[in-house]
């Protein structure tokens, strides 16, 4: 079915990445980037279904070849952290052809991006036939009438007149300075004071000396307001909202029943678990046999999602048939508590692997800060040990006093580098790293980790409030039968109880299947009842009278032959 998706993303320089690299990656082509002489060849990359410039009317006819379009925007960027590119990602629905897919992606590219005067890159990926979807790269900063790249901050010096200090960029001071508007710089004040910002002409007053050259300007400049409109969450929030209107419509168009909605589970009062992404590396390790902790977490929440929407269904129908029915209410008591018992069940589980993965994380972790500790100090000494090289070999052989020094340094570092050697290999034993590979392997698993044993923690919280719900509607249906009826309704939910029983151990152990645990569900029962305040030994005594009950008026209800059969048997 179709699902929502649309992840955004900045291209940045400060992150290490490049506008070239990522357009050369999304399109599986070939561009070199002019900016650091480096050719980035994606050409044998699988999976391009479509692929599509879209320039708005201003910009240069010429930046239909993507290489040009994106070497324009790396020249146009000077500093070394600069923002080059904004990409976003969105997934598209598999109730769709691919010809339905580039028309959907045109309507919104084409009235989201490019008439608001942004170039964008298109393309869509397709790799398996059950991940489509499309990256779509755009330029972040705004085109003027003439194709040229307008600014994204303006340095702001903040001038003063007659004591009122106000922001000018450096065409508006031009402007501003025969009104007598003046820039201020630092100054040294008299003796024994902080310096301060003064006019030119109050410091030649007062015959300071200036203290630095470059005027008092406000902190981030003056940003472009397109770019800052751009660059507002509530842009992002616009640009989700039409990409679920615009694909909803396509998704009319031919005909598909399902929906997609940009909001999440809590703005639309869902009560349940949204699913988190488990990207391309997690159903890898599915496909090859290995259960990945992202694709095992999304299972649980689907299963409690499917639990959720069953026990809801279960209980409308229930409540709305007969409200006050013994036989109704006690199935619809049996049906929340065992809703809890699958929940806290959950709980235990989630617990135990909290503590087993934390258990992990903390013995490991340690050894890993440790190991990179250790091999930060060799990069050290090697580095310090290779100054020494350099300086002995430019020291000459009339100076044997500097010569014995720089020997014995190096003597010194050597020993050292070799200790802290042995301390690597040591961790890498105790931990059963054979190489760098399995260490940064393992660095990354760390990760995966933590964040896993985030989700889970997650989780509990959002299954302890689905208790808390469950446990407030439990008592508002059992508050609809009379005191007097007590006795009756326990009688119908004990003959109630073996079924929901074997239910809730069957849907246990298809959920968990092999960490499916007796222990835990026993545990998971008592502390239910305990909860909502229910005597389990007086309902196990009931269910095993009815059991011996049940059992008698089988034997009585048996023909003759097999009675005497029985009874010659059991002599």
């Amino acid at each position: 079915m179709a699902i929502y998706h649309l992840e955004a993303k900045v291209i940045s320089r400060g992150a290490g990445r490049s506008a070239c690299a990522a357009a050369a990656y999304m399109s599986c082509s070939r561009i070199y980037n002019d900016y650091d002489g480096i050719q980035h060849d994606y050409t044998r990359k699988q999976g391009l279904v479509w692929q599509q410039v879209f320039l708005p009317e201003n910009a240069p006819p010429e930046w239909q070849d993507r290489e040009i379009l994106w070497n324009a925007v790396e020249e146009n960027e000077k500093t070394k952290n600069s923002r080059l590119a904004r990409e976003i990602i969105v997934a598209l629905p598999i109730e769709l052809s691919p010809a339905k897919w580039q028309m959907l992606l045109t309507d919104y590219v084409q009235n989201n991006f490019v008439a608001d005067g942004m170039c964008a890159d298109v393309c869509i990926h397709d790799t398996d036939g059950h991940n489509p979807h499309a990256h779509i790269m755009l330029t972040v900063r705004p085109l003027d009438e003439h194709g040229k790249w307008q600014y994204k901050t303006q340095k702001e010096y903040l001038c003063v007149r007659n004591g009122e200090e106000r922001g000018f960029t450096a065409a508006e001071f031009k402007a501003a300075q025969s009104e007598g508007w003046e820039k201020q710089y630092l100054y040294k004040p008299e003796k024994g004071k902080k310096k301060i910002y003064l006019p030119p002409s109050e410091a030649e007053r007062r015959r300071l000396t200036r203290a630095d050259k470059h005027p008092k300007s406000t902190k981030y400049g003056r940003q472009n307001p397109i770019s800052a409109r751009w660059n507002r969450e509530e842009q992002l929030v616009e640009w989700r909202k039409a990409w679920a209107d615009v694909t909803n419509k396509y998704l009319a168009v031919v005909r598909s029943v399902d929906r997609v909605d940009h909001r999440s589970h809590a703005e639309r009062g869902l009560d349940e678990q949204p699913t988190i992404h488990e990207g391309v590396t997690a159903r890898a390790l599915e496909r090859k046999g290995i259960v990945s902790d992202r694709c095992e977490l999304n299972r649980q929440i689907k299963a409690d999602n499917a639990l959720l929407r069953e026990l809801k269904a279960t209980v409308r129908r229930l409540t709305n048939a007969v409200k006050v029915a013994i036989p109704a209410v006690a199935e619809a008591l049996e049906t929340i508590r065992a809703h809890m018992v699958v929940l806290q069940y959950h709980l235990l589980h989630g617990r135990a692997e909290i503590r087993d993965v934390s258990g992990r994380i903390d013995w490991n972790q340690p050894l890993v800060d440790e190991y990179r500790s250790v091999k930060k100090e060799i990069r050290e000494k090697q580095a310090q040990k290779k100054e020494l090289l350099t300086q002995k070999k430019n020291t000459g052989i009339f100076n044997p006093i500097r010569l014995l020094q720089l020997n014995q340094q190096i003597i010194t570092l050597t020993e050292e580098t070799e200790e802290l050697k042995t301390r690597r290999d040591h961790l890498m034993h105790e931990v059963g790293w054979q190489n760098e590979t399995e260490m940064k392997e393992a660095e990354g698993t760390l990760s995966q980790m933590s964040a896993y044993v985030k989700k889970l923690t997650a989780q509990q919280e959002t299954l302890t409030s689905q208790l808390a719900a469950d446990e407030a509607q439990y008592r508002e249906t059992e508050a609809k039968v009379a005191p007097e009826q007590a006795d009756a309704l326990l009688d119908a939910r004990v003959s109630l109880r073996g079924s929901f029983r074997d239910q809730i151990r069957s849907k246990l152990r298809e959920m968990f299947g092999q960490k499916f645990q007796y222990d835990r569900l026993s545990s998971a029962e008592e502390q239910i009842d305990a909860r909502l305040g229910e005597d389990s030994d007086l309902f196990r005594e009931r269910v095993a009278k009815l059991r011996q009950e049940q059992e008698m008026e089988r034997r009585r209800n048996q023909p003759s032959r097999t009675k005497r059969k029985t009874r010659d048997h059991e002599r």
